[in-house]
């Protein structure tokens, strides 16, 4: 493989690579750079560009830097100098937010003219000189309902392990666009990702026809992925399908080395169809004549129509038990919940065939011949992958107290998010699942932890809506009183009858019962592609809450049994209404009947960073309190959570 030929402008206060800073005014985000096609390929025979490169360097001040390693950002940031770089990134992202297609979920209207969605791709590959490379690579293709992107991340951090370059395709993102681009287990680089994203914009809006427009936004992230991938001359490239499978925008890829389907359940059913078989076929989709594919065990109707459709293509399909914590040799999954020891035996699967099927397996593993052990290097991917929003836990460091010493607020803190971003029946109580185990790791008894040098008389324990009370009690020592909220919110598409029932009930079953429950809007909005430096909107009076409400309606009716009639509160609130008092975490539980718009157990906040500060404020008042937050229901909230607490 020759090397790449990376050219540039010697100054480039206007952009890089020959790329004039993007700006607003310019509505049809057309980016012209010195080559007729935007950028030359990525790599080319360096014998047939050295008379042209010697013309360029004399006659449009180009200058041209040989890369050894496509992972090192030296000779791309060596011509950046002081070129606004946030400012083109920010460009890139507006043009990002213009393919977003305002199409409600479920719309089949075809996009395009006369092309189908799977042949516009194929199309789009081909403007970009891409159709052969993308055949080349050597692709992991993951659908299902649900733990796609855990897997993924397994199968990624194994493969890495074993020393080869990796290439990770994921969605959705969570604050940056970035993430769903991994090369070696890290976020592309913002020079790479501008460097990239402008080569596939400019070449596709020069070829775009109202029969080829512009591709919708996940359309493009897919074909930008295959031409990373392809640029960064990864090994291995592990691909997520986004939605469905069978006619998803990855299921171009024609020859994988293998194919996985994690756990299937109800999803998506306005596009994908009301049943688990319906759902199932959509799935298989992905499935490749004759290429061998894995699944983990599923209910009987989705699994009859996975081994149909394998019958159909002779795929050799193989189901695979979870795998069994004693393989691990004493270390842990690094992703937490039970249910990711069924991802981590499909990854498991999945990598080992990848290294059979490519020659690789005797090479590296053949002293390894002891079926029942994993290689060391299988051992370090599983203990060591990192998904951020699922089963994620984070200490919040802002609502440290002065006197508490940092190793202290490290391990217990004041403030501790949970953070999963189940948004489907099986997603919300395997969630609950891992809540209802994890905030028993920080308490040794539901509410109050008593050090064994107490001193008590008399103590009468109320136990009202997660709240205790001591009656004529002296404590000398104690820790922190804990409380569980849920901060919660969903798309209008899923059905929060289903989700927050299944939710309260496994958590109960577990002894575990939320003290509160806060519903606010989510900052992202649908309509634009924003990153972890994006600015955080302030204004709320024009927030519209009804959904939110109709949250809280639902949550009053779970816990108690009754429906109310809340009254909604204009959206155009005063400072002081637009948190809770203080004394709302401390309510009895029978005081059921509004309040100043708020109910005992459950609260609408119009804004998500005013809900973080109200939480803030809570614990720095009161040093004895611990607030357990789990954050679920949407990977969109997941992310505006991750935004504000680590700004």
């Amino acid at each position: 493989m020759f090397p790449a030929l990376i050219h540039t402008i010697t100054y480039l206060k206007g952009g890089i690579f020959g790329v004039p800073l993007f700006h607003k005014r310019e509505s049809q985000f057309s980016i012209r750079t010195p080559w007729g096609l935007s950028f030359p390929p990525a790599y080319v025979d360096t014998h047939s560009l050295s008379r042209r490169r010697k013309i360029y360097s004399q006659e449009k001040g180009f200058r041209y830097q040989s890369m050894e390693k496509p992972e090192s950002d030296v000779a791309i940031i060596d011509y950046l100098q002081d070129a606004p770089l946030s400012d083109s990134y920010e460009a890139a992202l507006e043009a990002l937010s213009s393919l977003v297609r305002q199409q409600k979920h479920g719309d089949q209207k075809t996009i395009g003219g006369k092309y189908g969605k799977l042949d516009r791709m194929r199309m789009y590959l081909k403007t970009l000189d891409l159709e052969e490379r993308v055949a080349g690579l050597k692709i992991i293709h993951v659908a299902g309902t649900k733990g796609k992107g855990s897997t993924c991340t397994f199968c990624e951090a194994i493969l890495r392990e074993s020393g080869f370059r990796t290439g990770l395709f994921t969605s959705p993102h969570l604050i940056d666009v970035r993430e769903r681009f991994r090369i070696n287990g890290v976020d592309i680089s913002e020079v790479k990702f501008l460097l990239y994203f402008w080569n596939c914009w400019n070449q596709l809006k020069e070829h775009e026809t109202e029969d080829l427009p512009m591709p919708p936004l996940f359309q493009f992230l897919t074909v930008l992925a295959f031409k990373i991938f392809v640029c960064e001359q990864v090994d291995v490239s592990i691909i997520e399908v986004g939605l469905g499978g069978r006619n998803d925008s990855t299921n171009v890829i024609e020859k994988p080395v293998v194919c996985g389907i994690t756990s299937l359940g109800m999803d998506h059913t306005e596009t994908l169809g009301n049943t688990i078989g319906q759902i199932a076929s959509h799935k298989a989709g992905v499935f490749k004549h004759q290429i061998p594919a894995f699944t983990v065990l599923q209910v009987s109707e989705a699994m009859d129509v996975l081994q149909e459709n394998a019958r159909e293509l002779m795929v050799p399909l193989k189901v695979v038990e979870p795998l069994d914590s004693k393989a691990l040799n004493g270390l842990k999954l690094s992703l937490s919940g039970d249910h990711q020891f069924s991802n981590a035996g499909l990854a498991v699967s999945l990598c080992k065939t990848w290294l059979q099927r490519t020659g690789n397996w005797e090479k590296l593993f053949q002293k390894d011949n002891r079926e029942a052990n994993l290689p060391e290097a299988f051992l370090r991917g599983l203990s060591t992958a990192h998904i951020s929003g699922r089963a994620q836990i984070v200490h919040d460091s802002s609502s440290s107290i002065s006197h508490v010493s940092p190793e202290v607020a490290e391990t217990s803190g004041d403030l501790i998010f949970y953070l999963d971003g189940a948004h489907s029946p099986e997603s919300i109580e395997a969630c609950a699942k891992w809540f209802s185990v994890a905030v028993k790791g920080n308490n040794q008894s539901p509410s109050l932890v008593l050090s064994s040098s107490h001193n008590i008389e008399n103590i009468n324990v109320v136990w009202k809506n997660g709240h205790v009370q001591h009656e004529k009690c002296n404590i000398q020592e104690f820790n922190k009183i804990s409380k569980k909220i849920l901060l919660f919110n969903c798309m209008e598409v899923r059905d929060p009858q289903i989700l927050l029932p299944r939710l309260v009930s496994t958590c109960a079953s577990s002894g575990t019962f939320f003290s509160k429950a806060i519903f606010v809007p989510s900052i992202s909005t649908y309509n634009k592609v924003t990153s972890g430096t994006s600015v955080v909107p302030s204004d709320i009076s024009s927030k519209d809450l009804s959904w939110q409400f109709s949250l809280q309606r639902l949550w009053e009716r779970i816990v108690h049994g009754i429906d109310t009639d809340l009254l909604e509160k204009s959206t155009k609130m005063d400072g002081a209404e637009t948190s809770p008092h203080r004394e709302f975490l401390y309510e009895d539980a029978s005081n059921c009947s509004p309040s100043n718009g708020y109910f005992a157990c459950s609260a609408v906040i119009p804004s998500l960073p005013l809900t973080i500060k109200w939480l803030r404020d809570c614990v720095r008042e009161n040093p004895s309190l611990r607030l357990q937050v789990l954050v679920t229901g949407s990977l969109h909230l997941v992310g505006d959570v991750l935004k504000v607490i680590r700004r």
